[in-house]
């Protein structure tokens, strides 16, 4: 089967370049300023569109093995293609953890079976993620993209100075939750001005960045390669940057909700309810600048799908965590591109460049590769309505929301896995 992709601007070499791009049995055979017509190949005009590398999405939650009824492997990947999404990297907080090689296999089996998109699992750092001892980190080396407890912190220096010593034999990254539990001193909101007018005592963010800054001190300590999850806050921005300035190998990634929201816009509503939480105006200014400054390298969503009836408590009651696959270029471009803020090509760093050299995953659209590509159409508005999502989770604090940026099209390993109705001929 041929497909002709014409008049789009197509992400190559970091910059945008106006180009047809002709698919051929599920390889990119041609990419040129104009190709005419063929009666073999089914045509697309994606006039005002982008057309972009597969995106990649380093922290999601797929939930199988055990946790069907809240999302599978293959809702999840197909709410990720249904983003523009192609390679994702879900957390372990699964039943069984994949803390050896046996629980690990139960959801690689279920990956090649179902996954519609390209899936790398993340590993446990601790058995069960419980804190209390080290997984079997050997015998998972060569299946998993790291290790992570995501979900919880490592509490113990100890467990955590000897996980990355391990890692880094292994030549394996650590992406840590970064969460002293000690250090956690409130419920269920950010100490802040969302938090005082209901009388509470939020969570304050020395939870988050004290443990940061004693994982950066581990690294200095055993070198191994780090990776923060879901930054919040601006201390943890400013121990992240001075690393990076002390040569400390580090990233970070943040979500699209902590760029575009504050803890002035949340409302009592389990969309709202996400770990770490939303945060202050000061905070989210923050993340914006590390991205500006080169402090944030990704844009991850978390992805975190759960029950209709489990996000139906409010802020009190309902389980943390949201879906984001299917907003995340929409809410990042609406809130970052359109706003000004940075470039197009910036954005693409943040959701396909930084994370393909970080992690190793991910391609370019280059002749003779399998297509894996995803279109956006740039220049229409359209409401965000999480009935119209893929994943099994419908959770989100964007709901309503006017944005730009809608997928169009996506091809993963060669073949189209998401496709807009507007785009039938």
């Amino acid at each position: 089967m041929q497909y002709l992709l014409k008049n789009a601007k197509v992400y190559m070499d970091r910059q945008f370049k106006k180009a047809d791009i002709l698919i051929d049995g599920g390889f990119v055979s041609k990419i040129e300023e104009v190709i005419p017509h063929c009666s073999e190949a089914k045509v697309f005009d994606f006039s005002d569109c982008i057309i972009v590398p597969g995106l990649i999405d380093v922290h999601v939650h797929l939930r199988e093995p055990g946790f069907l009824y809240k999302e599978t492997i293959e809702t999840g990947t197909m709410a990720a293609a249904h983003g523009g999404i192609t390679h994702i990297c879900p957390m372990p907080n699964l039943n069984p953890v994949p803390d050896n090689a046996e629980n690990l296999e139960v959801q690689l089996d279920a990956i090649k079976k179902t996954a519609k998109v390209s899936v790398y699992p993340f590993a446990a750092i601790t058995k069960g993620q419980k804190g209390e001892e080290l997984a079997d980190l050997e015998a998972m080396a060569e299946n998993a993209i790291g290790y992570s407890d995501d979900g919880k912190g490592v509490q113990s220096d100890d467990m955590m100075r000897e996980a990355m010593r391990r890692a880094k034999a292994l030549g394996k990254i650590i992406s840590a939750h970064c969460e002293d539990e000690s250090l956690l001193e409130g419920i269920i909101v950010h100490d802040g001005e969302f938090a005082r007018s209901l009388g509470l005592k939020g969570i304050s963010d020395k939870s988050e960045w004290m443990q940061i800054a004693r994982d950066i001190e581990l690294v200095r300590e055993t070198g191994v390669k780090y990776h923060v999850c879901h930054i919040s806050s601006k201390e943890s921005i400013r121990v992240i940057r001075e690393a990076k300035k002390q040569g400390i190998d580090i990233t970070c990634e943040t979500g699209p909700h902590y760029l575009v929201l504050d803890d002035t816009m949340i409302c009592d509503d389990g969309g709202f309810k996400m770990n770490p939480p939303i945060r202050s105006r000061e905070d989210k200014l923050a993340l914006i600048e590390g991205i500006l400054d080169g402090t944030v390298d990704m844009i991850a969503t978390d992805h975190a799908p759960h029950s209709a009836e489990e996000k139906s408590k409010g802020l009190g009651f309902s389980m943390n965590g949201i879906v984001g696959l299917e907003t995340s270029f929409a809410m990042s471009y609406t809130g970052l591109v359109k706003t000004g803020i940075i470039s197009l090509e910036q954005l693409m760093s943040l959701m396909h460049d930084n994370a393909k050299e970080r992690f190793g995953i991910g391609g370019e659209i280059e002749i003779g590769k399998a297509a894996d590509l995803a279109v956006f159409d740039l220049t229409h508005e359209y409401e965000i309505n999480p009935e119209d999502f893929l994943s099994k989770g419908k959770s989100t604090p964007f709901a309503g929301v006017k944005a730009f940026g809608k997928c169009l099209m996506t091809f993963a390993n060669g073949g189209i896995v998401w496709q807009d109705n507007s785009t039938e001929n």
